[in-house]
């Protein structure tokens, strides 16, 4: 089975915008940092579930946005999930609250610190390495353990 997704991580000040997953039962993400974004519904491009999604999940209308890359992710349970990774640096309105966990600006330098998954951490190093687009497969046990990863086609160290 395969599912599309789109993540974004909107920046300001030297900062991410974080979600801590902590309300959904039976979440995949539960107790993880991960950005905003979600599946596509019927008909929606990358972009137009980007622009819904954040304004669900934060109550910001995003004014600046790129496309990062594609994230490729094979859980090991029988679902690959293809996102559409993208940042943003420009948005208006209010912060709201979202009902999947707690939102958190959280410094760039402190991420890594956080409860992430193992990929999620490569492509955080990518999108501070890399400015052109990416393609990154991140293959999983199904038990949530990353077994290998590959950038752009070829495999790689993590």
């Amino acid at each position: 089975m395969a599912s599309l997704s789109t993540l974004c991580y909107l920046e300001q000040d030297g900062k991410y915008l974080m979600l801590h997953r902590t309300v959904k039962k039976n979440d995949v993400n539960k107790d993880k940092w991960i950005g905003v974004g979600g599946h596509f519904e019927k008909d929606e491009s990358p972009e137009e579930c980007l622009l819904r999604e954040v304004r669900e999940e934060t109550g910001y209308t995003l004014t600046s946005y790129r496309y990062r890359g594609i994230v490729t992710f094979v859980s090991g349970d029988g679902v690959t999930e293809y996102m559409s990774l993208f940042t943003a640096d420009g948005f208006t309105g209010e912060e709201t609250a979202c009902d999947e966990g707690e939102l958190l600006w959280v410094d760039k330098k402190d991420v890594p610190k956080l409860n992430l998954w193992e990929g999620d951490r490569i492509f955080f190093r990518l999108l501070e390495e890399r400015e052109d687009f990416f393609s990154l497969k991140l293959v999983y046990d199904g038990a949530g353990t990353l077994v290998s990863a590959a950038l752009d086609g070829a495999p790689m160290e993590y």
